[in-house]
C-alpha cells in the first residue's frame, strides 16, 4: 500500500488494535438478548439494552472527538477501551435487566472515545493521495472483527455459558488496552490554546459544506441500513424463512460489504470520491426498494448484495473524503460527527419503521427507505458541487 514502512508500521498496528477492540467487543452480540432473557427481560427490554447503548454511542461520539482534538488521540481511545471492558465485567455482576441497559450506556461511552481517535489516527499516519486504500484496510479489519466477534461469542456461550463470555470479553479488551497503551501512536503535536478558541475553531467544521454533504450521505444510508438490520428477519420470516436462511442473506451483505473495502479504496485514491458515494447511495436505493417486493430467498440475497456493494463504496469513500476535507487538529471532531450520524442514523430508520410499519407494510417501508437514499444522493450531490473556501 506503500512503500515508506515508517508509515506502515503505525497503520498496521491502528488495524490490530481495531479488529481486536471489536471482535472483543462483539463476542457480547448474540449473547445479550440470550442472557437479558435469563434475567427476566421480555423483548421490549431487551430493545432498550440495546438502544442505550446506540444512543448514547451516538450522543457521545462529537463531544469525545473534540477531546481527540484536544488532548490527542491516544487518550479518549485508551479510555474507551477500559470503558468497554469494565462494562463487560459489570454485565457478569447483573441480576436484572435494568442493571444491564446501564452496563450497555456504559459500553456506548467507550465505542463513543474509542471510535473517532481510532478513525483520525488513521489519517494522521497515512498520506492524502494514500486515504482510499486506508480506510479501505481499517474498515475491512472492522468488519472482518463485527463478523467473527458474533460467531466465536455464540460458540464460546455454548461451551462455557452465557454469563462468562462477558467474562472472556472483559479480559481480552484489558489486554488490547495494554497493547495499546504501549504502541499507538500519539498523532499530530496539538497546540495550546484557550478551550474557548478550540471549540470555535472546531464548531467552524459546520460552515464546511462539503463535509456536511458527507454527514448527510452517512446519516440518510444510515436510516436504510437500520432498517435492513432490525426488520429483514420480521420480513423474511413472514415469507416463511428460517433464521438459518435469513443468517445467509446478512451473510451476503455482510461478506460483500468487507471484500469490497480494499479495491474501492484504491478506486477512491484514482477518481472522484464523490461519484463512489453517489453510485453507493444509488445500489442502497435500488436494494431497499427490491427488497420489498421480492419473496424468493435468491432474490433477497442478491438484494444484500447490492447493498454490501452499496455500503462499501458509500463507507470507504466517505471516510477518506472526511479526512481529506478537515485540518488534522479538527479530524477527532469531523470523525465524531461521522460517528454519530451512523449511530443516530440506524436508530432513527429503525424508530421510523417500527412506527409506519402496521399502517402501510413492508414493501412500502423499504421502498420508502430506499427514497431517503435518493433524496439523500441529490442533496449530497448539490453541497458537494457549491464553491467554498479551503479549511
Amino acid at each position: 500500500m506503500t512503500n515508506n514502512p515508517h508509515r506502515l508500521t503505525p497503520f498496521l498496528l491502528i488495524c490490530l488494535i481495531g479488529f481486536a477492540a471489536f471482535f472483543s467487543s462483539y463476542l457480547r452480540i448474540p449473547v445479550m438478548p440470550l442472557f437479558a432473557a435469563t434475567l427476566g427481560a421480555g423483548p421490549a427490554q431487551v430493545g432498550t439494552i440495546n438502544g442505550a447503548f446506540m444512543l448514547t454511542a451516538g450522543l457521545l461520539s462529537i463531544p469525545a472527538g473534540l477531546v481527540a482534538d484536544r488532548t490527542g488521540r491516544k487518550l479518549p481511545i485508551i479510555v474507551g477501551l477500559i470503558a468497554t471492558a469494565v462494562s463487560s465485567l459489570l454485565v457478569t455482576q447483573c441480576n436484572q435487566p435494568g442493571q444491564m441497559a446501564a452496563a450497555y450506556i456504559l459500553f456506548g461511552a467507550g465505542l463513543a472515545a474509542f471510535a473517532p481517535g481510532m478513525l483520525s489516527l488513521v489519517a494522521d499516519v497515512m498520506p492524502s493521495h494514500r486515504l482510499g486504500q486506508a480506510y479501505g484496510w481499517y474498515t475491512t479489519a472492522i468488519y472482518v472483527a463485527m463478523t467473527l466477534g458474533p460467531a466465536t461469542g455464540g460458540y464460546l456461550a455454548k461451551v462455557l455459558g452465557l454469563r462468562e463470555v462477558f467474562f472472556v470479553s472483559g479480559g481480552l479488551l484489558t489486554a488490547v488496552t495494554l497493547l495499546a497503551l504501549m504502541v499507538l501512536p500519539k498523532g499530530p503535536p496539538r497546540h495550546k490554546t484557550e478551550l474557548h478558541a478550540a471549540l470555535a475553531a472546531s464548531f467552524e467544521l459546520l460552515r464546511n459544506r462539503r463535509l456536511l454533504a458527507c454527514l448527510l450521505a452517512t446519516g440518510g444510508s444510515c436510516i436504510g441500513f437500520g432498517i435492513f438490520l432490525t426488520f429483514l428477519p420480521l420480513y423474511a420470516s413472514e415469507q416463511g424463512y428460517d433464521p438459518a436462511q435469513v443468517g445467509l442473506v446478512f451473510a451476503a451483505q455482510a461478506i460483500t460489504n468487507v471484500v469490497g473495502r480494499v479495491p474501492i479504496g484504491t478506486l477512491a485514491d484514482r477518481f472522484d470520491r464523490r461519484w463512489l458515494v453517489a453510485v453507493g447511495l444509488i445500489c442502497l436505493a435500488a436494494a431497499l426498494a427490491a427488497l420489498g417486493q421480492v419473496v424468493q430467498l435468491t432474490h433477497l440475497m442478491a438484494c444484500a448484495v447490492v447493498m454490501g456493494v452499496g455500503m462499501a463504496l458509500m463507507f470507504t469513500a466517505i471516510g477518506a473524503l472526511i479526512a481529506e476535507l478537515v485540518p488534522a487538529l479538527q479530524r477527532g471532531l469531523a470523525m465524531g460527527m461521522y460517528n454519530s450520524c451512523i449511530y443516530l442514523g440506524m436508530m432513527s430508520g429503525a424508530t421510523i419503521m417500527g412506527i409506519t410499519l402496521k399502517r402501510i407494510g413492508y414493501p412500502a417501508d423499504f421502498a420508502g427507505s430506499g427514497g431517503i437514499a435518493l433524496i439523500t444522493l441529490v442533496l449530497f450531490l448539490i453541497m458537494m458541487q457549491r464553491k467554498q473556501k479551503q479549511t
